[in-house]
């Protein structure tokens, strides 16, 4: 790759459009839900997925449930995009409130 291909694919990345929001993970067998805030939603399920391969989750109930039924068991869902907001700090409160909201609503244990 060239080095200006690079510096533009480089460029490219860093200027990309994030959506942050709130997602929400169930096991089929038990019921059991959980529901979390992210600020990249398009990364946070490999994320999660990845430390509960490696056992290193921790959320002691959402790891004991993975390793009792296995990935397969699982299902992730996007529960809401939060609209882009220039200042973080409004950003995070409005997560933390829709978080809020979605662990009422569905019954689910906060991440």
């Amino acid at each position: 790759m060239k080095t200006e291909d690079r510096k533009a694919a480089l460029a490219a990345y860093k200027e990309r459009k994030t959506a942050a929001g709130i997602y929400a993970l169930l096991c089929r067998p038990t019921g059991q839900r959980w529901a979390g805030r992210a600020p990249d939603l398009s990364k946070i399920q490999n994320r999660v997925w990845f430390s509960l391969r490696q056992n290193g989750h921790t959320h002691r109930d959402l790891q004991t449930a993975w390793n009792t039924h296995g990935p397969e068991a699982f299902q992730f869902e996007e529960l809401e995009r939060i609209e882009e907001e220039e200042l973080s700090y409004v950003r995070e409160r409005l997560l933390k409130d829709r978080l809020l909201h979605w662990c009422r609503q569905l019954s689910a244990q906060a991440l």
